[in-house]
């Protein structure tokens, strides 16, 4: 029963992780505004946990790992930027799928930056994974154009924070947390204000609930049921259970946003998503 409460957990934070793009669409404000607001609440949301909790951060475990935190949460930061612009300039789909392009990236990277040894297996699923975002992205126009480039980009910046996170020791989820949403909070700040300068933020009323929600909820509630139910699962289930994510997202910009994608933008869609799925499957028995 224990193990499919915090199941149940897992899902929910990563089906809410899903429908961000969605939300985004219906929020009258700058994306890096949107992105800024995310990171300073979720942090803030986090930390309000933990004092309810009676937890303090591990000020020592923080300190200990303070160079790979400033890294991953810088990193979390330039994600955001991008993902939040791909959001806008293509569909939701093409630019979640852009972005979990970031597994592979780091399978591809592997060799070189953790010094592991290639596989056949999961070459295949590198050589699956392109060919299935060359169908996703099988489109013409500069708009979208742009949009998979944003996409990309965010999905570089993700393979940088699973890389940073690898070095990552002795430290909770929960700290690790709170300091990489705070550092990709003051990453995106300079951004906001060069790209924004002399032009009011004040957002209507539905506009700041959403970006509230999504601080709140889909950052802070996320991460909470996110990280308290990782531990306590198998690694193979949250490998597998991760990628709702993108089927949430494809899911959403089909239904919800009536954004069309070619038959061979799905065949694609679903090569995408089971490389990677396939790829942290196989890292999964290597860890259990």
């Amino acid at each position: 029963m224990e193990l499919r409460k915090e199941k149940l957990k897992y899902i929910v934070a990563v089906v809410l992780y899903g429908t961000i793009g969605m939300f985004l669409r219906c929020i009258a404000l700058p994306s890096e505004a949107v992105a800024f607001c995310r990171g300073s609440v979720g942090a803030i949301s986090i930390l309000l946990y933990l004092r309810a909790k009676g937890r303090t951060p591990d000020r020592a475990a923080i300190r200990a790992n303070l160079r790979w935190l400033l890294a991953s949460g810088f990193f979390l930061g330039l994600n955001w930027i991008f993902l939040f612009q791909a959001y806008l300039r293509t569909t939701v789909a093409i630019a979640s799928l852009c972005n979990y392009m970031a597994p592979i990236i780091v399978v591809a990277a592997a060799p070189l930056l953790l010094r592991e040894k290639p596989e056949g297996k999961k070459l295949l699923c590198i050589l699956a994974a392109l060919l299935g975002i060359f169908l996703v992205t099988g489109v013409r126009g500069g708009g979208r154009a742009s949009g998979v480039v944003m996409g990309l980009l965010g999905a570089l910046c993700f393979a940088a924070i699973v890389v940073c996170n690898k070095k990552l020791k002795d430290i909770s989820g929960f700290d690790r947390a709170v300091v990489q949403l705070a550092v990709s909070a003051l990453t995106i700040l300079p951004y906001l204000f060069a790209n924004n300068w002399g032009q009011s933020l004040l957002p209507d009323l539905r506009s700041g609930l959403l970006t509230l929600m999504l601080g709140v909820v889909h950052t802070g509630l996320a991460y909470v049921f996110y990280f308290s139910a990782m531990g306590a699962l198998p690694v193979q289930t949250v490998a597998i259970l991760g990628y709702l994510e993108p089927v949430v997202s494809v899911l959403c910009s089909a239904v919800f946003l009536r954004e069309s994608m070619s038959p061979a933008g799905w065949v694609g869609a679903v090569l995408v998503i089971g490389a990677a799925a396939a790829s942290e499957v196989m890292d999964g028995k290597k860890r259990g």
